[in-house]
């Protein structure tokens, strides 16, 4: 039956087109003519009706941004949030409320509710503010404290807090914020107290540039060692000047001028042997020394003449940031320009908020915070990551809304890394693109022959195209420092007999570090030229089966050594490749020579079993010794 609603059918004749062409042709458009001449023609001959056109709605313009939430959007439109969470479904797409959605569904969005939409011009980013040379004004020196464990440089740090210290606060500085300033001869400086350089270098690599003094602790009584080494190479690559301080001068055994002739080794000449090193001995636990040190950082700062714009609107580091069980996301802020104060909107990264309260080193509630000061922050929707940059912003609108971008962003692509990462592989095309001019290289080897070897060799392969610097070079296993390193200076990681465990590839791969592995030195050398000249020849590359770790070892006069293992990782298969790991160093490599669970053999054991193992020409196994199982198939380079 015809429904009332539905428009009756044409007659057959009267239809567009039911005799041939609508358009074109004789009059009429039919193959027969015009029969409208014909009075007589028969019924259904007569011209064609006219075609109803629906009348053009023109759509009112809708501003939308560039992302927006579900809920927002259906407010704009006047619509119910369910009708365009429907609309979502049936496309495939599942959301919230609070979910936001990009432009472009939203206009398909608005268009089919009757608005044309316009895209907002968003501010994805801070507009910078022009400095004015009257506004500056000097602000405090930022200086990290670096050096190896059990060098004091926790006791530094904590006497020079004391001793600037009112006498009616002694140790009344219960909880540190992760930084804090003292006031020496009325002049103030601010210290960062990181974990160690790991943390300082994690910070550069996301692009914040936060110290401007690096002082390095060292025993008079120890010397230089591996985390000291660590620390310089860190410090170099951040492009920052050196204080050195020579604690433990207390000490019976202390040996200042040992230390001076340890940092010349490193390119870190005395002031007093002819150098431009500031070398500064003291005693934290005595407490000597310490004001000297402190008129020696200002002395450094003083070349550098460090100023900011109080006036402008504030810009700053995040230190570190936790979560408090009383007060929510809390962040250590470093102001570096402009002055952040007390109920300013801010985003930071993909976090905003509206400053709720500021608490300076004292734990007390300030109002304000000027350049090169620090002070925690409360308000934060949530916990920004250590370097993310804060901003003031107009409202706490504008700071959703740029966060809520941010944080979409990042989604929708991964996190991006702060700097160009280089590979061997990509290197020649980037040099020919005049992306690369410097080729840094972080060198660990499993002795120091081999790495002052390696750094030899290396430094010899600079060309005019591109220069070869070893930024770091030192001995044991690659390290999750290393990798951090080689973030921040884009860098490519050179193992020499060592290898990188689980959690530090993981890393590498995160960061996007390229890692070579080599056993042979010239192996090495050819494969940097090669890459140099644009060269290189199809690789074999490591695929990594398993890792298990070594519990027992069981000799046998007839059978040789068998070291019974637990599988801890992937699977090990009979007559694969592995190697033997001894603290990260490769102690042997070589074939399984037979597998067995029990007493049985076994074509393969898979992880959480164990079994009983044996390499051919090696029976020096020690407990605690890790196997790497692996195969090599060949790959061929982009």
């Amino acid at each position: 039956m015809q429904s009332p609603h539905q428009p009756r059918p044409l007659p057959y004749g009267q239809r567009p087109g039911a005799f041939g062409r609508q358009q074109g042709g004789r009059p009429g458009g039919g193959r027969f003519g015009d029969r409208q001449q014909h009075k007589g023609g028969r019924k259904g001959y007569g011209a064609p009706a006219p075609v109803a056109v629906a009348p053009t709605v023109e759509l009112k313009d809708l501003e939308i941004p560039d992302h927006i939430s579900v809920m927002e959007l259906a407010g704009k439109l006047g619509i119910s949030p369910t009708e365009i969470i429907k609309t979502l479904m049936s496309q495939g797409l599942l959301v919230t409320i609070n979910q936001t959605i990009t432009f472009d569904k939203a206009q398909q969005i608005a268009v089919s509710h009757g608005f044309n939409a316009v895209l907002t011009e968003e501010h994805e980013e801070v507009t910078q503010e022009s400095e004015k040379e009257e506004d500056l004004v000097t602000r405090p020196p930022v200086v990290t404290v670096l050096g190896h464990v059990d060098h004091g440089k926790t006791s530094l740090l904590d006497a020079i807090r004391n001793t600037n210290v009112t006498a009616g606060e002694a140790g009344g500085i219960t909880q540190s914020i992760g930084a804090y300033s003292v006031d020496h001869n009325g002049r103030f400086i601010t210290f960062i107290d990181t974990p160690g350089h790991e943390a300082f270098t994690a910070m550069r690599a996301r692009g914040a540039k936060v110290t401007d003094v690096a002082v390095l602790v060292v025993a008079a009584d120890d010397g230089i060692m591996p985390q000291t080494i660590e620390a310089i190479n860190h410090a170099k690559a951040a492009k920052v000047p050196i204080v050195v301080a020579i604690n433990k001068i207390d000490k019976p055994n202390a040996n200042v001028d040992r230390v001076k002739q340890q940092l010349t080794e490193h390119e870190l000449v005395p002031e007093d042997w002819g150098g431009t090193t500031i070398c500064q001995p003291i005693s934290a636990k005595q407490k000597t020394g310490i004001d000297d040190l402190l008129e020696m950082i200002l002395l450094v700062t003083e070349m550098a003449e460090l100023k900011a714009n109080p006036l402008r609107k504030a810009q700053g580091i995040i230190i570190e940031a936790k979560i408090d069980k009383g007060l929510g996301p809390v962040a250590t802020v470093l102001v570096q320009t402009g002055t952040l104060k007390v109920n300013d909107a801010v985003v930071v990264g993909p976090a905003w908020g509206k400053v709720r309260a500021l608490i300076n080193d004292h734990q007390k509630r300030i109002g304000k915070v000027s350049p090169g000061m620090a002070a925690e922050i409360i308000g934060l929707n949530t916990v920004p990551a250590s370097g993310d940059l804060l901003q003031v912003v107009d409202d706490a609108k504008m700071a959703q809304n740029i966060a809520e971008q941010r944080e979409l962003r990042v989604r929708e692509k991964g996190s991006a890394s702060a700097m160009p990462r280089t590979s061997l592989d990509d290197l020649f095309n980037r040099m020919q693109a005049g992306e690369v001019k410097d080729l840094n290289l972080i060198v660990k080897a499993d002795n120091q022959g081999s790495v002052e070897a390696l750094k030899h060799s290396l430094l010899r392969l600079t060309t005019d195209e591109v220069k070869v610097n070893v930024v770091h070079g030192g001995v044991g296993t690659i390290t999750e420092s290393d990798i951090l390193l080689a973030t921040a200076s884009s860098a490519i990681v050179i193992g020499f007999n060592v290898r990188p465990d689980p959690n530090v590839k993981k890393l590498a791969e995160q960061e996007g570090v390229d890692i070579r592995s080599y056993r042979v030195i010239y192996h090495l050398i050819e494969d940097i030229q090669a890459a140099l000249k644009g060269m290189l020849a199809p690789e074999f590359e490591e695929v990594a089966l398993g890792r298990v770790e070594v519990r027992e070892i069981f000799t046998f006069s007839k059978i040789g050594t068998i070291a019974g293992c637990y599988v801890t990782e992937g699977k090990v298969i009979r007559n694969c490749d592995v190697r033997v790991l001894r603290d990260g160093v490769v102690a042997f490599e070589g074939k399984i020579d037979s597998l067995k669970r029990f007493k049985d053999d076994a074509k393969e054991v898979a992880a959480g079993y164990e079994c009983g193992i044996s390499i051919e020409r090696f029976p020096n196994f020690q407990k605690g010794d890790i196997i790497e199982a692996y195969k090599m198939e060949e790959k061929a380079r982009d």
